[in-house]
């Protein structure tokens, strides 16, 4: 069996809606995903499958969906690949609460097209990520990156807790 890590847009945090994560454990498990362990409540999820990562998507898109009465989009990683996204931050002396890792559903492009209000922020494109490091914190950062803006951000410290959550299952 595969150990994925899926993490929801905006669930709990911006306009997609309320999501307690006792209900994103039983959808999950509903699916047939394994040892499901949620992370905060913000939709982190990490469980065991035998379907393949597309296939893992599109579940958990439509149950998410079903959910909320409209569409949410999902990205699923892998372990693996998970691994290779925190080994591959641009920023490793960025504080970890400083740094995220956008999480895309396909590789970003030129992350610095159309940018607008960069100060301190810096950016940098991943596989399927888009790497800001906030040096300033993100509260009143004014920073637009539209190569970002479909995606979903976790700060590295999330992503190495749902790494450790992955690893232990």
């Amino acid at each position: 069996m595969t150990a994925y890590i899926a993490l929801l847009k905006a669930i709990n945090v911006g306009g997609t809606g309320k999501m307690p994560m006792t209900d994103l454990k039983a959808l999950c498990e509903d699916a047939g995903f394994e040892s499901v362990k949620t992370y905060i409540a913000s939709g982190n999820v990490v469980f065991k499958s035998d379907l393949t990562a597309k296939a893992v998507k599109a579940e958990l898109e439509a149950r998410v969906e079903a959910y909320f009465g409209k569409p949410v989009p999902v990205f699923v990683r892998t372990l693996p690949e998970m691994v290779a996204i925190l080994a591959a931050n641009p920023f490793p002396d960025g504080a970890p609460n400083k740094v995220v890792a956008v999480f895309l559903a396909t590789a970003p492009g030129d992350v610095m097209d159309g940018v607008k209000n960069q100060a301190s922020e810096e950016i940098s494109a991943g596989q399927r990520e888009v790497y800001i490091h906030y040096p300033d914190g993100q509260a009143r950062t004014k920073l637009s990156v539209p190569a970002a803006a479909a995606g979903s951000a976790r700060n590295i410290n999330t992503v190495t807790k749902l790494i450790d959550l992955a690893k232990a299952l």
